[in-house]
């Protein structure tokens, strides 16, 4: 008994027939595959349309002559790339300034010989390769990637891997409410923001001239704002990675000439 061997695309149709040189009539044929038998009893086996499961070494014999099969022929499907993937080491957190490495991973016969990386908000190829290394990373590396799997038969994208760099508190500063000039009496408002991964979790309020913290919270609010209040104000962002300090605001409060940051005298207060 002989088999022809084939070499099919996935998606195509083939047919594999079992051949003797002895005349037989009216007998079952029985079809292996990597030596598990199939279902099929036919001369021929249809694989309408073949598909990645076909592919194997496969052998027929005849019914009550199982002891003489034929020889084994291997059934190559060759086929695009599937189950595009990447994966990141290390896995866990990214902290700015480590090192990151996006591996892209996809099953392809013959095997992928190109890969694309992407990041979602560039339209450009950010680079090329089974990996994409990124040193010293910084926030403006995060977003979301992907890969492109290529050979000769098709090419597919990877799902989105989203990159989250974790990083301590930057660029913290101090914003003032009302803005303008405050009339002493009123309330006034000041407000710390600062650029943090995960989010600042603790805001502290310090005055220059007083050695302990004046409040805490992202906010503070000094009500019946009077010449006491006169002073420079900063505050210290926190997270997980870090801590930093605003640049310090000068808050003046001198009878009905209260502004912010200004210089000269009033009510015989003097500010240089």
């Amino acid at each position: 008994m002989k088999m022809t061997p084939v070499i099919v695309t996935d998606g195509d149709s083939v047919n594999l027939t079992c051949n003797t040189t002895c005349t037989l009539i009216g007998h079952t044929y029985i079809w292996y595959r990597n030596k598990q038998l199939l279902t099929n009893q036919e001369v021929s086996l249809h694989l309408i349309p073949v598909s990645t499961e076909d592919a194997g070494n496969h052998s027929c014999a005849v019914k009550g002559l199982e002891s003489l099969p034929s020889p084994e022929k291997k059934l190559i499907v060759t086929y695009g790339p599937k189950n595009t993937s990447v994966s990141v080491s290390p896995s866990g957190e990214i902290v700015e300034g480590s090192s990151v490495t996006l591996t892209c991973s996809s099953d392809a016969n013959p095997p992928v010989d190109k890969y694309t990386w992407y990041k979602k908000t560039v339209t450009s190829p950010t680079a090329s390769g089974q990996s994409y290394s990124i040193t010293n990373i910084t926030s403006e590396d995060s977003g979301d990637y992907y890969c492109e799997a290529e050979n000769i038969y098709g090419r597919l994208s990877s799902p989105l891997v989203s990159v989250d760099v974790q990083y301590g508190p930057k660029n913290p500063s101090v914003s003032v409410s009302p803005s303008g000039e405050i009339v002493e009496g009123s309330s006034v408002t000041l407000t710390c923001n600062s650029d943090a991964n995960p989010p600042v979790d603790k805001y502290t309020w310090y005055k220059k001239t007083v050695t302990s913290s004046k409040a805490s919270g992202q906010n503070y609010s000094i009500a019946n704002i009077s010449s006491e209040d006169i002073g420079e104000y900063y505050c210290e962002a926190v997270n997980t990675y870090g801590c930093l300090n605003s640049t310090a605001l000068m808050v003046i409060a001198t009878g009905l000439c209260f502004n912010l940051k200004i210089q000269g005298c009033c009510d015989g207060i003097c500010i240089e």
